[in-house]
């Protein structure tokens, strides 16, 4: 079995596609941490989905349908991250019509752009297979990106994500630094989009994050975790799609889901046998 995996990824296509995963999993190992800490899992996917909006727009203007969903994605986050710190008691609702607003712009946009639209699916459940060598560059560049902002501002990350009011009382900027950390998420969002699409891109920006939360406390060694969880899970989705043809971001995501259950169910039975 290891020999035909490894046998597979001789393809270039499918080099791509496990480069794609690699990548991914880094931001995502980053970002999911954060996400899980802040509880802002809502948040995420309401960015996820309103990057529908850009992705149709790119379709009717004639221009990359990335680029759109990156600028839709950073405004929506930017909004969304400004609704959720003024009013948070009424912040679910609010974000909840700017997730309906941005995928009903998608779709009107992708109504009213004439002719067939071949790979308008890969946006909303994902394509490793066909990623280009080009966005890997793209998910290289967001990566750094997104690496450099965790590298340089880690410290007033954690102290906002743990206790803003006493990050407020340092004299921290706080309400800069979340929207910071929000549209990091919407980059992220972005890379995650090509491969598992935006339907599933909650799941493999919490998922690992989720799990890694259970066994280690300290957020590095989370990120470092979660990183090296969604590389696995990413690999295994896709020799398991290939091999009985399934749909390779779903399967992703089944791998990632069937793991978080087991997880929980060694957490129950380690704290079961502590008890006795």
């Amino acid at each position: 079995m290891i020999a035909e995996l490894i046998k597979l990824f001789q393809f270039e296509f499918m080099r791509n596609a496990l480069m794609a995963g690699l990548l991914v999993s880094i931001a995502c190992g980053m970002m999911g941490t954060f996400i899980v800490v802040n509880r802002i899992v809502f948040i995420s996917g309401g960015i996820a989905h309103a990057a529908y909006g850009g992705i149709g727009m790119g379709y009717f203007f004639r221009f990359n349908p990335v680029l759109g969903a990156i600028a839709f994605s950073i405004g929506s986050a930017l909004a969304m991250g400004l609704v959720y710190r003024k009013t948070q008691q009424r912040a679910d609702t609010i974000i909840g019509v700017m997730w309906a607003i941005g995928m009903a712009i998608g779709i009107i946009f992708i109504d009213l752009t004439p002719g067939y639209k071949v790979d308008l699916m890969s946006y909303l459940f994902g394509s490793i297979l066909t990623v280009p060598q080009s966005d890997l560059i793209l998910m290289l560049g967001l990566d750094f990106v997104i690496g450099l902002i965790v590298f340089l501002f880690y410290k007033e990350l954690v102290a906002i994500s743990f206790d803003s009011v006493f990050a407020e009382t340092r004299n921290l900027p706080v309400d800069q630094l979340y929207l910071m950390l929000i549209v990091a998420i919407a980059l992220t969002v972005v890379m995650v989009m090509k491969v598992v699409g935006l339907i599933l891109v909650i799941a493999l920006l919490t998922i690992p994050a989720a799990i890694s939360g259970q066994f280690v406390k300290d957020l590095k060694q989370m990120m470092i975790l979660s990183s090296s969880l969604g590389m696995i899970f990413t690999t295994l989705g896709l020799g398991i799609s290939y091999f009985f043809n399934l749909t390779s971001g779903a399967t992703i995501i089944l791998v990632a889901g069937f793991a978080y259950l087991l997880s929980l169910s060694w957490k129950t039975l380690i704290k079961q046998a502590m008890e006795v």
